[in-house]
């Protein structure tokens, strides 16, 4: 499994190097070599044909596979013999110089990884020349969600325990949680997968909603549970979740588009009845709120009430603002 964001790049660089002395290789061999399920195999191969030495045509890696075996056609262009020396304009010298020092300042870099990186950077700057001074007047600044990946990074790294003050839009408040990190990836947004001690559970966090964390001396170590596969999407529901019932009339029915649902029945007014699964039925809360008129939770019957309530108290803000 991989574990971060590092991990996958190491990973895919060795998979060059795999793929070349093994021309038509199965795919269930490769993954079991690498220790990744089949479909993160895939994500990968999807990716390497847009590296190569240049973007010119023919210099980039044309990897493909039919799901069963993975073909490399042109892996003799790559190879160290035929390979041209690489030569960066002025532009790409600027643009990963600038790239390699941002880098290099994040908080919770391996010191490791830091050195390394610095060393690269000085022998590109004396490589670059004259572009190495355009560079030196330029500068990135990631935004917090920069920090906590380092951080979560490093505690993955490090197999260590994090603390997390975590909002919830659900529910609209933050909450302290110790969380044993498992893996990061990104799907839109950035998330760390974890072992959460406050659900008990697996729970899966977006990085932008992190407001405090801080990594702990206690040992990270998560159940040995299989990873998700992310392919059919990031929430999904399971059988023993609670279920909740939906009404929407017929603006409402993208509900039945964009939630993963167990039936959608028709109704004589052109809506539907979804019937879903939830971990957190709270969080559908928000989904009634933003449905307004055109739709309403039927059950549980609780739900329903704080769903009715919710909608009140926003009316009620309404009025005092007019």
């Amino acid at each position: 499994m991989a574990a971060n964001a590092i991990d996958q790049t190491r990973r895919m660089l060795s998979l060059v190097t795999y793929l070349r002395e093994r021309p038509g290789a199965h795919v269930a061999d490769v993954a079991r070599a690498f220790g990744i399920t089949e479909d993160e195999l895939i994500s990968d191969l999807d990716v390497l044909p847009m590296c190569g030495t240049s973007f010119r045509g023919g210099d980039l890696l044309d990897i493909d596979t039919d799901g069963e075996r993975i073909w490399w056609h042109n892996a003799d262009a790559s190879g160290e013999s035929t390979a041209e020396p690489l030569r960066l304009a002025a532009d790409e010298a600027t643009a990963l110089l600038v790239a390699a020092r941002a880098v290099a300042t994040l908080p919770g870099l391996r010191e490791s990884d830091r050195d390394a990186l610095l060393r690269a950077t000085a022998k590109l700057e004396a490589a670059a020349g004259e572009a190495a001074g355009a560079s030196s007047r330029l500068s990135v600044t990631f935004e917090a969600e920069g920090g906590v990946f380092a951080d979560v990074d490093r505690a993955i790294s490090e197999r260590r325990r994090l603390w997390l003050r975590y909002y919830s839009p659900a529910r609209d408040e933050l909450t302290e949680r110790t969380v044993d990190p498992i893996r990061l990836f990104a799907v839109g947004h950035t998330y760390m997968e974890g072992w959460c001690h406050l659900s008990e559970a697996r729970r899966t966090f977006r990085l932008d909603r992190v407001a405090e964390i801080r990594l702990l001396d206690e040992r990270s170590e998560p159940p040995a549970i299989e990873p998700r596969d992310l392919s059919v999407g990031l929430v999904q529901p399971a059988a023993e979740d609670p279920e909740v019932v939906v009404e929407v009339g017929p603006a409402g029915r993208w509900v039945a588009e964009y939630y993963p649902h167990d039936s959608a029945e028709e109704l004589s007014d052109g809506g539907l009845r979804i019937t879903l699964r939830s971990p957190d039925p709270a969080s559908l809360r928000r989904l009634a709120l933003r449905l307004g008129r055109d739709g309403r939770i039927v059950s549980p019957e609780g739900l329903a009430d704080s769903a009715r309530q919710a909608a009140r108290e926003a009316l009620a803000g309404y009025g005092e603002t007019a």
